[in-house]
């Protein structure tokens, strides 16, 4: 005959190494049990696994991942319609409110009203870094959470942008130009106003700009991000002729890949260091230091950069 397993009675360093041993899903439902094994698993934080927590905000769900972004569970927000048509659902007692859960192949589902307290539970059991997307609306409810985030000055993983310009937009914009150090990959996918110029007051490790004709040469030798991806770019071969006189001078530093496709550099444009454009395929150029070394690969009216140290 089986009985229960006493786990919390385990001396500390044993009762650490089961938690390390349990995969995401396994650690949130044990966290769920009580009160008493989610203080226990958030003092074992540290040697937690690193999760991304991807905030959907047009599904109206949290969706926890592991690092090779393998779905372990998710939370949703308004989950009505879901819980009627599930028979196996069970009422947890998580932060204060009474919460359903139930059991999916990828892990599990819960349903909680409350945005912040389902961040906060995750934060205090997961090593955590954010995602989202941004659409041309944004409710109140999410501007709160979101803007929790960036005073708590969590690491986030990607955030993609529709930025059209609107007045709730560029606020939101603003706040979180400050923050931008904390962003591994960020994507902004339009800027339908012309009057409205996103401001950098820093820079994401990684930029992606599909549509980018707003962003300048000055742009450009203000950025510190280590890939630059632009697209329907409107700098010329002037401009390039600048990025790269200016990257051997031991500028823009942190650059290890520049994507840049433009219908203003030709071959029939001004001369870049000296060189007509089509002469820059597969040509490889030093820094004036000798200590790096970037390879320039061109078709169309696309180059492509990438950055090594030289040897």
């Amino acid at each position: 005959m089986s009985s229960s397993f006493p786990l919390l009675r385990l001396p500390q360093l044993v009762l650490c190494e089961v938690f390390k041993s349990l995969s995401i899903g396994e650690k949130i439902m044990l966290s769920l049990c009580s009160k008493r094994t989610s203080i226990q698993i958030s003092s074992a934080r540290l040697y937690s696994q690193k999760v991304i927590v991807d905030l959907d905000i047009l599904n109206q769900n949290i969706r926890v991942l592991s690092e090779n972004e393998k779905v372990e569970f998710e939370i949703f927000t308004y989950p009505g319609f879901v819980i009627c048509k599930n028979s196996d659902t069970q009422q947890f007692y998580i932060a204060g409110c009474s919460v359903p859960v139930f059991s999916i192949p990828t892990g599990i589902t819960i349903f909680w009203m409350n945005h912040q307290s389902a961040i906060r539970h995750l934060l205090m059991i997961f090593r955590c870094k954010f995602s989202t997307i941004i659409y041309y609306y944004s409710s109140e409810i999410y501007r709160s959470v979101f803007s929790e985030l960036l005073d708590l000055q969590l690491a986030f993983k990607k955030i993609t942008f529709y930025l059209i310009g609107s007045e709730d937009q560029n606020l939101l914009w603003n706040q979180i130009a400050r923050y931008l150090g904390l962003v591994e990959d960020l994507s902004i996918l339009s800027v339908a106003d012309p009057n409205f110029i996103p401001v950098f007051t820093s820079w994401p490790q990684k930029i992606y700009i599909p549509s980018s004709a707003w962003f300048t040469l000055d742009h450009f030798l203000a950025c510190t991000c280590t890939r630059i991806t632009l697209f329907q770019s409107h700098l010329e071969n002037k401009d390039l002729d600048v990025i790269l006189r200016s990257w051997k001078a031991g500028k823009l530093p942190n650059l290890k890949c520049l994507w840049l496709d433009s219908l203003g550099i030709t071959d029939t444009g001004a001369t870049i260091l000296g060189m007509k454009f089509s002469e820059f395929d597969k040509k490889v150029i030093l820094t004036d230091d000798g200590s790096k070394k970037a390879t320039l690969t061109i078709k169309d009216q696309r180059v492509v950069m990438s950055v090594t140290p030289f040897e």
